[in-house]
């Protein structure tokens, strides 16, 4: 029999802390390989190596076929909601109007009831209803908007006849948005960015390509912070932006007048599927089921 206070103690009504390290209980942090991460040179919505690159005000890198075409799909996206709204109103309207005629044939049908008397109609001898009539002290003439109500009705019980709620279509946005930052974004923003490479090296295709900074002659990675001058695109590692064209007011390539405004930092890392910036920690929280012994894996809380 094991003792009382060891850790193979399974005769308790809850879980001990080497029972729940065993099972996985609590937050588990795993720091994300290479494969999660896109490259820095790789395009936010193809993932793949960019093909003349374009960037926003952001620092968001896509390819300018990819970004033209997402910018295209949203302004047709946007033309289909704006004739869906539209439609919606035009419904709108025809049924208010339709619903003025009607309460008004409704008050008129009311009015001539008042005045001239509702007396039954019977078309045989044994007294039987008409179609518009009534018949006892407790029935209720049937107007044309209720009988219409009444034959138009859907049978709930019946999953062909269930009526379904009318779907509201808000006004919609005219703006194109960033699909990377969700920013507005338009196409006379974006700018072409041109890398420079590393001709020292001869590499066997066109997708090994090694890109290098013009000023300091460093090779570019994930790990170096760059900027990118939206007047002529040329691309930097920050340290020699901040050192050098922050001061000079002038692009050390082309010597195109820049300001600081110009100086874009592109941003590193990944999008949904990847992760991205410096906090490269994948988290999950685990939960135990009561009663159940198996645990159920939730994404840890924002801090």
């Amino acid at each position: 029999m094991p003792q009382r206070h060891s850790k193979n103690n399974n005769d308790l009504a809850f879980f001990t802390y080497d029972e729940k390290r065993k099972l996985g209980y609590g937050t588990q942090k795993e720091r994300l390989g290479k494969d999660s991460i896109k490259p820095f040179d790789a395009c936010c919505l193809c993932l793949k190596p960019f093909i003349d690159p374009m960037s926003c005000q952001k620092g968001h890198v896509f390819c300018k076929e990819c970004i033209l075409e997402c910018l295209l799909a949203q302004k047709k996206d946007i033309q289909r909601k704006l004739a869906a709204h539209a439609a919606q109103q035009k419904q709108e309207k025809e049924e208010e109007e339709e619903r003025l005629i009607l309460e008004k044939a409704r008050e008129l049908d009311a009015f001539d009831q008042q005045n001239h008397g509702a007396l039954p109609q019977y078309n045989d001898k044994n007294h039987s209803r008409d179609k518009n009539g009534f018949h006892g002290a407790n029935s209720v003439k049937v107007t044309s908007f209720e009988e219409e109500a009444l034959r138009t009705m859907k049978a709930f019980w019946l999953p062909s006849a269930t009526p379904e709620a009318p779907v509201k279509v808000d006004t919609p946005s005219t703006s194109t948005v960033c699909p990377e930052g969700k920013e507005k974004l338009k196409l006379k923003t974006l700018f072409p960015i041109y890398f420079t490479e590393d001709e020292s090296e001869q590499k066997k295709s066109n997708l090994d390509k090694t890109y290098i900074c013009p000023s300091c002659k460093v090779t570019l990675t994930n790990t170096l912070p760059l900027v990118a001058v939206s007047s002529c695109g040329h691309v930097f590692c920050k340290k020699c932006a901040d050192r050098f064209m922050a001061v000079d007011k002038v692009c050390l390539v082309c010597d195109k007048p820049c300001r600081e405004r110009n100086l874009v930092t592109l941003e590193k890392g990944g999008t949904g599927f990847a992760g991205h910036g410096d906090h490269l920690e994948a988290t999950d929280f685990k939960h135990l089921g009561s009663g159940s012994g198996l645990g159920l894996v939730r994404p840890a809380a924002k801090t």
